[in-house]
């Protein structure tokens, strides 16, 4: 999807053409919410329509909805054969109802707070919100809104709870939970999914809480909650001291800082002496655009909201004998702060980037990931020689004779500093496929560099060409032992135990190399 314009100018080097970008940046967004509230993305995914198809489906006029898909496409949402209109990938994946990832109704509540920037002006003459429900608002129009609200969070935190699971990843959490204001319980959920030994508390007003129930009872980890209904604002009716992990998501912005510190001191009271509070929100050091706005969103539409810079969290959290991470940025608009009662505690985490993609990789179902130095990989000449003249392979379509020399893998490895040696088991398809997979999940993660070297010749595809011309270099990759590496050594290294095979039958170990740096 394209990003707005404005995003990627430097103000003091633009002109009007900034500005006018930022005074019709609402066009994006009354689009997007117009295409949401029709339902056009889910009635996309069953195939592709044309104009007439969609007006007919929708009850709208062919000429007007041919100019707003002409404006879906050019925002990246939609793409457009001849004159069949499909959904794209993000559209796809995010704009779909039903869909796990489905961002709708988080879209739609931004839409419903618009009526409070409106007001913009008067909360800078008055200092605060002047914005405020009607006082004689039903019991049920309140319950709607609060409903409506842990719906639009519930959406955003299941894709975010994504980034957040894998700094876990090297501290197999077993125990409680307690999420504290935990809306939809979302970011629960996310855990008690990854980690079958937790249990979750869930702490909400009661209205909130039979929500997520309806939502988690379905789930097959429903009977690992607990519903603990409560005003996080007043005691909290858990014992201390019983914790293993505390969650505040999406809370701090929300309070003020009066009322932040109470919060703070019941979440480390909470807590085991091994325990970890988990602070994910919104801050300035990570992005400091959406902060800025988010605050402005806290001033318009809360009493007495507002985002705070990750310095002051930290010395809060010191205060109450607390040791902290460095601010932990997720790939999208928020980040982390992890602490607890002992620096011990948050060296088991997966802090390095690397350490998280290992152990996502880890999960993508090989044996074994190992983080190794390229300095590492052992590159021999005998082993070039041996892939030459002791594989009947060799020369075939399917394991071209022009693969890496020695020479150029040592190169090749000179500009790398580390990778990740990858151990699964046939069949070779299998786990090619699954080493190419691990490739592109790096790439995604960052490492641009990220390359991968199999075991055996190549088993992509069903046959090869006859005239020995890959049909497929998108994915083809050379083999470890092709390249003159010596597989035994470099394994060896890496502490695993490996040996020749002394009859057919025997189990058989593959093993891949991720150059990441």
């Amino acid at each position: 999807m394209k990003s707005l314009p404005y995003l990627n100018h430097d103000p003091q080097a633009a002109g009007p053409q900034y500005l006018e970008d930022l005074a019709t940046a609402y066009w994006h967004s009354e689009a997007l919410f117009t295409a949401v509230e029709l339902g056009l993305f889910t009635l996309l995914e069953s195939g592709g329509k044309t104009p007439r198809e969609m007006a007919g489906d929708l009850d709208l006029h062919p000429e007007g909805l041919r100019r707003f898909l002409q404006a879906l496409c050019a925002l990246g949402l939609l793409d457009r054969h001849g004159e069949t209109y499909f959904n794209t990938n993000i559209s796809r994946r995010f704009l779909v109802r039903g869909g796990e990832d489905y961002q709708g109704d988080s879209i739609l509540w931004r839409k419903n707070i618009q009526p409070n920037w409106r007001s913009l002006d008067g909360c800078l003459r008055q200092g605060g919100r002047v914005n405020f429900a009607r006082r004689d608002e039903e019991p049920q129009g309140l319950i709607r809104r609060m409903r409506t609200y842990s719906r639009a969070m519930d959406c955003v935190a299941r894709v975010k709870v994504k980034e957040i699971v894998p700094f876990f990843a090297g501290a197999p959490l077993a125990g409680e939970i307690l999420d504290v204001g935990s809306g939809a319980g979302a970011v629960s959920a996310g855990f008690l999914e990854h980690f079958p030994g937790l249990r979750a508390t869930l702490m909400d007003l009661p209205e909130v809480l039979d929500y997520a129930g309806e939502l988690l009872r379905e789930k097959e980890y429903y009977h690992r909650c607990h519903f603990c209904p409560a005003n996080i604002l007043e005691p909290w009716p858990v014992p201390a001291g019983r914790f293993d992990l505390v969650i505040l998501s999406n809370i701090v912005h929300a309070y003020a800082q009066t009322e932040m510190v109470k919060l703070l001191d019941r979440a480390a009271a909470c807590l085991k002496e091994d325990g970890i509070l988990l602070i994910h929100d919104f801050f300035g050091e990570h992005y400091p655009q959406k902060a800025a706005l988010f605050d402005l969103n806290m001033f318009v539409n809360t009493f007495n909201g507002r985002v705070y810079p990750a310095g002051w969290l930290k010395e809060q959290l010191a205060l109450r004998r607390l040791h902290t991470t460095e601010l932990l940025p997720l790939a999208s608009d928020t980040a982390l702060l992890l602490a607890g009662k002992s620096p011990a505690v948050l060296r088991r985490l997966c802090l390095d980037p690397g350490a998280r993609l290992a152990a996502a990789i880890k999960e993508m179902g090989f044996r074994s990931v190992s983080p190794i130095p390229a300095e590492a990989v052992q590159v021999v000449e005998w082993a070039h020689l041996r892939c030459r003249f002791g594989c009947g392979s060799y020369g075939k379509p399917h394991c071209r004779p022009d693969s890496l020399t020695p020479g150029k893998t040592r190169a090749m490895l000179g500009e790398y500093t580390r990778c990740l040696l990858l151990a699964g088991v046939p069949p070779t398809g299998d786990f090619q496929r699954r080493v190419l997979q691990a490739e592109k999940v790096a790439f995604k993660a960052g490492f641009y560099k990220a390359f991968a070297l199999w075991a055996g010749p190549c088993a992509l595809c069903d046959a090869c060409a006859t005239d020995g011309i890959c049909r497929n270099t998108r994915d083809a990759r050379p083999s470890m032992e092709g390249s003159g590496i010596d597989v035994f050594a470099t394994v060896r290294r890496a502490g695993h135990n490996l040996r020749t095979l002394g009859d057919q039958g025997e189990f058989i170990k593959y093993f891949g190399i991720l150059l990441l740096e």
